[in-house]
């Protein structure tokens, strides 16, 4: 299957020497939802603003449905929907006009049918005749989202999407952003929600200081990197981890009455069994036993720091 999108040995380099992208290559399917991660600076922006043509490369290409962006500018932008960080609107349109407005600049005809579809699938119809300076910040985003779908595009950028909106109102984003990946709709976004990215995306990219440092699919990432710990919750309080189980890599907490084992998931044996035993052995009874896995906030601020 040919990619959506293809970078390949991207670079930028503004005038004053900064170097905000280095050699990036990726490449984004069809239908997929894309996490993009990093800390704030590492470059997420710009990226983005490249693919989109705002920001032009310094070198390296950039194709979108097969075309490149700078020659083939017209085909590949009309597949782009951008939903920006910031929230640039007339504060003095309606919500109706403000998205109507948008589908035209793209030369698309009217189509209010379609319009009343996406801002009722964005819990935006009820306020379709407010103006925007009436509207909450998230209700806002919403409307940003709206416009950016306005031409019916088959790509959609989503530039930190719930930044400043609420759990619930960012949950409703979430069931519509998959809902668009089902239309087959390829999302973009950039998070610094890390549950966000646990949650809905199909692969994940790490990138810092203008490189990418990590791309894999979701699941992978988190049984690969995810660390799985077994915490008891012992009966009497242990000061010291006895000579004969140090191979463990055993870890005390909470004042000597919590003792942790990590171990790896993908191999055959997790060494659980052994530790149990060694554990009678010594006399070292145990009231509670659970699990606990790592998150993807875990792995990337692992990912992160070793990159440094």
């Amino acid at each position: 299957m040919q990619p959506i999108i293809q970078i390949t040995d991207v670079n930028k380099i503004y005038d004053s020497g900064f170097q905000a992208l280095n050699d990036i290559s990726l490449s984004i399917k069809p239908a997929e939802i894309f996490a993009l991660l990093g800390p704030n600076g590492a470059g997420k922006t710009t990226l983005i603003s490249t693919i989109c043509g705002i920001v032009n490369a310094s070198s390296g290409q950039i194709t979108v449905d097969g075309k490149d962006i700078v020659s083939g500018y017209r085909h590949t932008r009309e597949l782009i929907g951008l939903v920006p960080q910031e929230l640039t609107t007339d504060a003095f349109e309606t919500v109706w006009a403000t998205v109507s407005f948008s589908r035209g600049l793209f030369g698309k005809k009217p189509n209010p049918t379609f319009i009343e579809k996406t801002l009722k699938s964005l819990s935006l119809w009820d306020k379709k005749d407010s103006r925007m300076m009436e509207l909450s910040g998230g209700m806002k985003r919403r409307v940003m989202i709206a416009k950016a779908l306005s031409h019916e595009p088959s790509i959609l950028f989503l530039d930190e999407p719930t930044a400043g909106v609420d759990v619930e109102l960012r949950k409703d984003m979430w069931q519509l952003v998959r809902q668009l990946r089902n239309d087959g709709v390829t999302i973009i976004l950039t998070t610094h929600y890390i549950e966000e990215a646990e949650e809905i995306a199909d692969r994940i990219g790490v990138i810092k200081n203008g490189q990418l440092i990590l791309v894999e699919d979701k699941a992978a990432l988190m049984n690969q990197l995810g660390k799985k710990q077994l915490i008891l919750d012992l009966k009497e309080p242990l000061v010291a981890i006895p000579s004969t189980m140090t191979d463990f890599n055993l870890q005390i907490k909470n004042e000597g009455l919590q003792l942790i084992y990590s171990y790896d998931t993908t191999k055959e044996h997790t060494g659980i069994s052994a530790l149990l035993q060694q554990l009678s052995s010594a006399n070292i009874g145990f009231k509670d036993i659970k699990t606990d896995q790592s998150s993807l906030e875990d792995i990337f601020v692992s990912l992160v720091k070793e990159s440094t």
